[in-house]
């Protein structure tokens, strides 16, 4: 599995029982606080690893740094919170690489192990499965405002935690409930990332509008036009397959179009095996875990957010 599918990671078969599934990724600070950003980077990069269903077990360091102008103490704190969520994940972190650079950017290289047969993929969904989403939206929306020096200390917070939360635990419950698709929430959005599922598959998704979790406060920035520039790319290229019906209000649009960075895991799970899976993931913490939408053989290759 490789470049020629959308898929959130590679996947290299070894044996009949073994693949190895091989991810990287690195971004600019999204906060102010170093510790918080390693943390926040790792998480993100480790995600890929938990999408496709895997378990990590080594990651490497990715480093672009300028040293002389903010020193190596900093950098310190970068990969001391990188090295905290790699360990959380139950990973090794054996190495990596650093260069000069004017602006910081920190993430990971990421290998980890899977059976050939548990592989989730973008394009596994079912028509009559149910769609559930792991984490609450808005992280995008709230990273711009705290630019501008617009968001409330305890916003912030709130953002902080979802995004430096593992999706281990999500990814535990997918397997145990017969998920076969699977994506983590990222730079396209939920709506970006759901088209993902749907190309070529034969099937159309619905999301029910009022049942998407927003992170309590980001509907007030977005409302004050605080909207990251990527979730205006994001709904244009979406424009031409999504259907809105009823009145949903368009800063719904927005927020589903809101770039996240760490985000949730949406999978999609057989109907009968949704409410146990959403008790599952609230056990385990991801209280705001939600039946978001389903996949329909109707509206084939369109979403339809309602």
């Amino acid at each position: 599995m490789g470049t020629e599918t959308p898929d959130d990671a590679a996947v290299y078969r070894l044996t009949d029982e073994i693949a190895l599934i091989q991810t990287v990724d690195f971004f600019p600070p999204v906060v102010d606080d170093p510790y918080i950003y390693g943390q926040i980077a790792a998480a993100n990069a480790l995600s890929d690893i938990y999408a496709m269903g895997g378990k990590p077990l080594t990651a490497m360091n990715i480093v672009c740094f300028p040293c002389k102008a903010l020193g190596t103490d900093t950098l310190v704190k970068i990969l001391q919170g990188g090295a905290a969520k790699v360990a959380e994940a139950g990973a090794l972190l054996v190495g990596g690489h650093t260069i000069n650079d004017n602006e910081p950017k920190y993430g990971l290289s990421v290998t980890g192990i899977i059976s050939p047969q548990d592989v989730l993929t973008k394009g596994g969904v079912r028509s009559g499965d149910m769609l559930i989403l792991t984490k609450p939206l808005g992280t995008g929306i709230i990273t711009t405002a705290l630019k501008g020096e617009m968001v409330a200390p305890s916003l912030l917070e709130e953002a902080v935690r979802w995004m430096t939360t593992l999706n281990k635990d999500a990814a535990e419950v997918a397997a145990q409930v017969g998920v076969k698709a699977c994506t983590d929430i990222t730079g396209f959005g939920l709506l970006g990332h759901a088209y993902e599922m749907i190309t070529g598959s034969g099937c159309g998704i619905t999301f029910y509008a009022d049942s998407i979790p927003i992170i309590e406060g980001a509907a007030d920035l977005a409302e004050q036009g605080l909207i990251p520039g990527g979730a205006y790319t994001n709904r244009e290229y979406l424009s031409p397959n999504l259907i809105v019906q009823g009145e949903v209000d368009p800063l719904m649009i927005d927020i589903c179009c809101d770039p996240q960075t760490s985000g949730g895991l949406l999978m999609s799970v057989p109907r009968d095996n949704a409410e146990d899976a959403l008790k599952l993931l609230k056990a385990k913490g991801l209280l705001r875990s939600a039946i978001v939408g389903e996949i329909s053989s109707d509206h084939k290759g369109k979403i339809l957010l309602r």
